[in-house]
């Protein structure tokens, strides 16, 4: 017997008939003698709804009653699937986030996880209850809703399984595993049977939106086994089928990854460039532009200083297109003036597309190539950020899916033994 935490995200739990599709899988894991703890998301659409109603009655809704509002979502899906799993004649019990305690710091709208209290889980299990919990939220140590972010049921869901010692945490999403690139984009990507998490965390970092990325920093530093699969499969597959489908993220790099050098093509259509122009040239000056936009609360991606040129230089980062105004607002009434850069460049229209493999550690020309397929295809590089196991470009976001295409067949993804 072995205690798994499935998650199911908004579109595997969209709908009454998928609720009930999600009991009868999980009737079957707890018939074959297996204690579980289920985290589910809002149904797909409702967090954007109740978001969108937050905003007709504020413009700018206040934080901490907009996480009131926006956690009610999951509240609603952990009691439906928790009566479909009594319908079918088990034992089962939903809790919200601060239900079972877990504690959060107190940074409305992207919360981070300080600790789970396991015991209330612990009893039900024992007991021989399927326990479901609400994702993507949590209480703060005064009592107050918060949320966690984008994507944090899988945050959540592995967190109690760090805190549980569990098995196995299983992430069920509407597709079955982690593919060499976007299918919608390039029909040749194959699924991976295997990713390193070293690997898993620079395509969540990069854009793929197959697991997010908090959730998989979690996995590889509490080591929670990890495997992603499918929710739109047949729920009376084999038991033995099910559980080895899908893509493994493991911490062993000796699997070669099906001997490719690049494991895969990571992108995200989401970028804005920032570039503060002739910008003193002196000790400190990275810190008098980023602080206040890391005190804003506003996440950085890649950043470029130019050479010095007559003492100046020009000053170049990338912010989530979302936050784009806001971080162009925090520059011009708290940097500008301040160290006496000559203007702001802003261009909201990139993209970031990035290889991804361990495979780099040993093989050279990996750049060369990547650099010469972009230049066959008369893209043009704006910036460039790398790592042991990834290279990341931005280009005008009209070439992403080109670049993208143009990639994955340099490096010969579409070969991959599946």
């Amino acid at each position: 017997m072995a205690l798994i935490v499935h998650k199911y995200g908004g579109t595997s739990v969209g709908s009454v008939e998928r609720i009930k599709n999600v009991a009868r899988r999980l009737e079957k894991w707890h018939r074959a003698g297996h204690q579980l703890v289920v985290v589910v998301s809002a149904m797909s659409g409702e967090t954007n709804r109740l978001i969108s109603l937050a905003k007709e009655v504020q413009s700018s809704p206040d934080a901490r009653e907009l996480d009131v509002v926006a956690s009610t979502g999951e509240q609603v899906t952990v009691a439906l699937l928790a009566m479909a799993l009594i319908e079918r004649g088990l034992k089962a019990k939903s809790y919200t986030g601060p239900q079972v305690h877990v504690l959060t710091d107190s940074a409305f709208n992207k919360a981070r996880i300080l600790r789970i209290d396991e015991k209330r889980i612990r009893a039900d299990l024992n007991g021989g209850t399927i326990v479901v919990v609400a994702g993507f939220q949590g209480a703060d140590e005064h009592g107050n809703i918060t949320t966690l972010g984008r994507g944090g049921s899988d945050t959540s869901a592995v967190a109690l399984a760090a805190a549980l010692a569990a098995d196995e945490c299983l992430i069920y999403t509407d597709v079955d595993g982690v593919y060499t690139t976007d299918p919608r984009i390039v029909p040749e990507a194959r699924r991976l049977h295997r990713i390193t998490f070293e690997e898993m965390l620079e395509m969540a970092s990069l854009g793929s939106k197959v697991l997010q990325l908090r959730s998989v920093e979690f996995a590889g530093k509490y080591k929670v086994p990890l495997r992603v699969l499918s929710s739109m499969t047949d729920a009376g597959i084999p038991l033995d089928e099910e559980a080895t489908s899908g893509t493994l993220i493991t911490f062993e790099e000796n699997i070669q990854m099906e001997k490719a050098v690049i494991s895969g093509v990571a992108f995200t259509r989401d970028e804005a460039k920032i570039t503060l122009t002739r910008v003193p040239d002196r000790p400190g000056i990275a810190y008098q532009i980023l602080g206040p936009i890391a005190d804003a609360n506003l996440d950085v991606d890649m950043i470029v200083q130019n050479i010095s040129v007559d003492g100046t230089t020009d000053f170049s980062f990338t912010v989530h297109r979302n936050e784009y105004e806001k971080a162009l607002g925090v520059l011009e009434s708290k940097v500008m003036n301040h160290i006496g850069a000559k203007e702001i460049v802003g261009d909201p229209k990139i993209a970031k597309v990035s290889i991804v493999g361990i495979g780099m550690r040993s093989h050279v020309g990996i750049a060369s190539l990547m650099f010469k397929t972009l230049a066959e295809e008369g893209i043009n590089m704006q910036m460039i950020s790398t790592s042991e196991i990834k290279i990341s470009v931005v280009v005008e976001d009209k070439y992403l899916e080109l670049a993208v295409r143009a990639l994955h067949k340099a490096f010969g993804l579409e070969q991959v033994s599946a």
